[in-house]
C-alpha cells in the first residue's frame, strides 16, 4: 500500500494571477499524481483531501488556487468579456476567472513535470481504494484517450466506447454539457492541447475543458463517477445560486447565446456517436 506523506512549513506566497505554482506535495516516489487545485485560505479542505488519498495509490500535490476576487477586471488578460457574454449569456463571475486560471495552472504543471497522466482535481472530492489502478487501467484499453472525466453533473445519453480490463466502462454523452471540472485525469500531450486551445476564456472552465471536438482533445468520461464529494453537501467557493441569477443578460440578449448553444449540441452529439 502506498501511503502519502505531506511536508510541512510556512504558508506559500499566492499565486500570481496567470501563473500559480505547485505549493506542496509529498515526497517524490512512483505513482499517478493528483495535482489538487486549493486556495491558499481553505485549509480545512486541504487536510480532508490529504486524508483521503491513503491507499489510493496516488501521489498528492496542491496546486495553488487563484481567487479570481483579487484580480481588477482590467488585469484578466485571458478573458474575453463580450464573446463570453455573446455564447454563454450571462457576465463571467469572479470565481469563474480564478477557477478557468486555476486549472491552467495544475495543466501547465503536468506539462512542465513532464507527467505521462495525471489526476486534477478539486478540493472537494474523496479518492477511493485503488482509483490509481482503475484509471491506469482506462487508459491502457484505449491509448487514444487523451481526457478522461472521473466526475460529472449528469451523464445522459451515454455512448459506451470501451471497457477497461477491471470494468470501468468508458465513453462519450449525448446530451451536455456534462458539467463540473472536479476531477478529471489528463495526458501530458492532452494537457499541452488544452492549454493551446483554450488560451482565451469565453466560457466557464468546466464547460470549455470537455468539449473535445473544439479543442482537439481526445475526450472521454466514465458513466459513474470514480470519485466521490469529499463531505456532505461542501459549498462552491466559486459562486452563489444568487451571483449566477444577478449574471444573467436578459433574455433579449440571449440570442446569440441560444444559437451557439444549438450547434454546439449537434457537434457534441456528433463527437459521441462518430468516437473520433
Amino acid at each position: 500500500m502506498r501511503q502519502a506523506r505531506l511536508k510541512h512549513g510556512h504558508a506559500p506566497t499566492p499565486p500570481s494571477p496567470d501563473d500559480a505554482r505547485v505549493a506542496m506535495a509529498v515526497e517524490a516516489r512512483p505513482g499517478l499524481t493528483v495535482l489538487a487545485i486549493n486556495l491558499p485560505r481553505s485549509v480545512d479542505r486541504w487536510e480532508r483531501i490529504a486524508a483521503s488519498i491513503d491507499g489510493s495509490g496516488l501521489v498528492l500535490q496542491r496546486i495553488l488556487a487563484v481567487d479570481g476576487k483579487t484580480i481588477p477586471p482590467e488585469e484578466r488578460y485571458i478573458l474575453d468579456a463580450a464573446r463570453f457574454r455573446r455564447c454563454h449569456g450571462r457576465v463571467a463571475l469572479n470565481g469563474e476567472y480564478g477557477c478557468f486560471q486555476s486549472h491552467l495552472a495544475a495543466l501547465k504543471a503536468v506539462v512542465e513535470q513532464k507527467l505521462p497522466l495525471a489526476i486534477i482535481a478539486e478540493d472537494d472530492v474523496a479518492f477511493d481504494r485503488g482509483l490509481a489502478e482503475r484509471v491506469e487501467s482506462i487508459f491502457a484499453a484505449s491509448p487514444k484517450i487523451e481526457l478522461l472525466k472521473l466526475a460529472n453533473h449528469r451523464t445522459s445519453g451515454f455512448v459506451l466506447h470501451g471497457t477497461s480490463a477491471l470494468g470501468d466502462k468508458f465513453g462519450r454523452c449525448v446530451h451536455g454539457p456534462q458539467g463540473s471540472a472536479a476531477c478529471y485525469a489528463v495526458t501530458r500531450k492532452g494537457a499541452e492541447g488544452l492549454l493551446k486551445a483554450l488560451e482565451s476564456m469565453w466560457l466557464p472552465y468546466d464547460i470549455a475543458f470537455e468539449r473535445g471536438w473544439s479543442t482537439g482533445v481526445a475526450t472521454y468520461t466514465t458513466p459513474a463517477p470514480l470519485v466521490a464529494m469529499n463531505g456532505p453537501q461542501m459549498a462552491t467557493t466559486i459562486a452563489t445560486k444568487e451571483d449566477y441569477r444577478e449574471a444573467k443578460l436578459p433574455r433579449i440578449r440571449q440570442i446569440g447565446t441560444a444559437l451557439f448553444r444549438g450547434m454546439d449540441y449537434l457537434a457534441r452529439m456528433t463527437y459521441a456517436i462518430r468516437g473520433r
